[in-house]
């Protein structure tokens, strides 16, 4: 496999890994790894929304709480 990238988004990939300490191989594929997982969870989203309706702010909030994350903060425009 092959791949082209715009000069500045390889400059960028190529320092992203360099930080990590990975071959630039290895980050993209973490890279796609992450991106399909985060597109397979949207779907799964989507088809319990579907047949369950909307998940509330609620829901949301508990669901963050017990995977340990942070509230997400609401910011007024």
């Amino acid at each position: 496999m092959s791949i082209s990238l715009d000069p500045g988004l390889g400059d960028d990939v190529r320092n992203a890994a360099q930080q990590a300490g990975i071959s630039i191989s290895a980050w993209l594929a973490a890279a796609a790894t992450a991106r399909l997982r985060r597109e397979a969870l949207g779907e799964l989203l989507t088809d319990w929304q579907n047949e369950h309706g909307e998940i509330t702010a609620e829901e949301l909030a508990h669901a963050r709480a017990e995977l340990g994350y942070p509230a997400k903060n609401r910011r007024s425009a």
